[in-house]
């Protein structure tokens, strides 16, 4: 566990703020790579049957016919026909990130994306990190994009949708038309 805090220690800077707006990196060309997208990891005060990962999968795909998405049904569909792949895609260890400033991960997360990628036959890997509904009355989507080989983590955003009411249709929709924009221009 001592050797767990001394990477994460040696891999993180001092804690950062992932308010709304906060952006790090830069956005990887996505156009012809394919692309592994992970479920939502944290949810904030969002009801779990919000059809929030649906909602960023319908965004994403209208966004660009350019790229190779891989969503979560395909990862799971994958891995039960591989029962000698360990990999779980909806409990990755991501807290990290919205504690410290995180430029490599270390395991349990890097190995587990590695895994994942590796069946997927993924290059780069999308993790919407935390949604959550704000003071300000909208939905906040805290996302990285990593470098599964590299550890690298290429960009890391907090994304806001337009306000709305909690729990409707077109505040969630408004977050994830807005994380479409930033990870892919059109075309």
């Amino acid at each position: 566990m001592a050797a767990l805090g001394l990477l994460l220690a040696a891999c993180a800077s001092d804690p950062a703020k992932s308010g709304p707006g906060a952006t790090r990196g830069a956005v990887p060309d996505l156009r012809g790579r394919r692309v592994l997208v992970v479920p939502i990891q944290l949810r904030a005060g969002i009801p779990s049957d919000l059809t929030a990962d649906e909602e960023m999968a319908f965004a994403l795909q209208a966004r660009s016919e350019r790229v190779s998405w891989v969503f979560a049904p395909e990862v799971e569909q994958m891995l039960r026909r591989s029962p000698n792949v360990q990999g779980n895609i909806r409990n990755l260890a991501v807290g990290v990130f919205l504690q410290a400033e995180v430029r490599r991960i270390g395991d349990p997360l890097h190995g587990d994306l590695r895994r994942l990628t590796a069946l997927a036959g993924a290059d780069v890997a999308i993790i919407p990190i935390q949604l959550r509904y704000g003071p300000d009355n909208a939905y906040h989507m805290v996302m990285t994009i990593v470098d599964p080989v590299t550890a690298r983590v290429l960009w890391f955003s907090t994304i806001d949708g337009q306000e709305g009411p909690e729990g409707s249709p077109g505040a969630l929709a408004s977050v994830a038309d807005a994380v479409s924009r930033a990870l892919v221009p059109l075309g």
